[in-house]
């Protein structure tokens, strides 16, 4: 399960360098690496601190009825 989901993260990474990079460069496998691991980062920024926005937007709907 989670070899998918790295899978996945690897192939969005591979997109997003491949604009960057050549995919035949040296160095193709450092700045796909690099980022995937920005990929991660944003997905777990977004899951932690995705809740607290909802719940002060929810709050404020409340409070207007």
């Amino acid at each position: 399960m989670i070899g998918w989901v790295v899978r996945l993260l690897m192939i969005a990474a591979g997109a997003v360098t491949s604009w960057f990079v050549a995919k035949d460069a040296v160095n193709f496998g450092v700045v796909q690496m690099m980022v995937g691991l920005l990929l991660l980062t944003l997905i777990v920024a977004v899951l932690a601190f995705w809740p607290s926005h909802w719940t002060i937007r929810l709050n404020r709907l409340q409070r207007s009825r």
